[in-house]
C-alpha cells in the first residue's frame, strides 16, 4: 500500500492484513465501493514431517511449552509479522503466552518460520494453514480455535487509478473457477460469488 500511495502502477490491491487495506481508504488509494473480505484462513501448529507430535489439542491451558521441551516455537515477529501478530494473539488468549514467551523463534515472515520447521530447526511453528500446506517438510498437528484471534481475512480492492477492466479481474476472483483454486490452496473463500 506504501508503494501505491508512492505512485506504483497497481489496478488492485489484495492484502493479508485489514490494516493496509483500511490504510488505503483513509487516504483515499482505493475504490472504497469495490472493497470486499475474499479470503479466510486459519491458523495452524505445525511439525517437521516425521516428527513423532502428531494430534494436539489446542485449548486454554494446553500445555504448549512442554511439548516443545527446550526446543523454539517459530513464527512470524510477535511485533509486526502478521502471523506472528495472530499468534501471540490466540497464545495469549489460550492463556499460554508467558509460558512460551521465551521459546519462540521470531521469523521475519511466515515463509522463514516454515523453513525452519521443514529443516527441524525448531520441533513446532505457527504458520497459516495456507502456508503449512504446501510445503511437503512439514505437518498440520493442531489448528488453533477460530475464537482465540482476531479473524484472518484478505480483504480485495480496486485502486482510485484502476483501468476500467480491474473490475472484470475482481468479479473473476470470485467465480467458482477461482473459489476451486483457493480452496484447494487452503483459503476459505469470503466473497459472494460471481458466475
Amino acid at each position: 500500500m506504501k508503494q501505491i500511495e508512492q505512485g506504483a502502477p497497481a489496478d488492485v490491491f489484495l492484502s493479508a492484513d485489514v490494516d493496509w487495506m483500511d490504510y488505503g481508504a483513509k487516504h483515499n488509494l482505493i475504490k472504497n465501493d469495490s472493497r470486499e473480505n475474499l479470503l479466510g484462513n486459519r491458523l495452524v501448529l505445525i511439525a517437521p514431517k516425521d516428527s513423532k507430535i502428531d494430534k494436539v489439542t489446542i485449548e486454554r491451558g494446553f500445555d504448549l511449552a512442554g511439548l516443545v521441551g527446550n526446543g523454539r516455537i517459530a513464527t512470524g515477529d510477535v511485533r509486526s509479522v502478521p502471523a506472528g501478530l495472530y499468534a501471540k494473539a490466540a497464545l495469549e488468549k489460550l492463556g499460554v503466552w508467558s509460558s512460551v514467551e521465551s521459546k519462540l523463534a521470531m521469523a521475519e515472515n511466515v515463509r522463514a518460520a516454515l523453513v525452519l520447521v521443514a529443516r527441524s530447526e525448531a520441533p513446532l511453528g505457527i504458520v497459516y494453514e495456507t502456508d503449512a500446506k504446501i510445503d511437503p517438510g512439514v505437518k498440520i498437528v493442531g489448528v488453533f480455535p477460530e475464537d482465540s484471534h482476531p479473524p484472518i481475512i484478505y480483504p480485495v480492492a480496486m485502486t482510485k487509478d484502476a483501468k476500467p477492466e480491474a473490475a472484470k479481474y475482481l468479479a473473476f476472483l470470485t467465480t467458482p473457477e477461482a473459489k476451486a483454486v483457493f480452496e484447494r490452496y487452503g483459503f476459505r473463500v469470503l466473497a459472494k460469488p460471481t458466475q
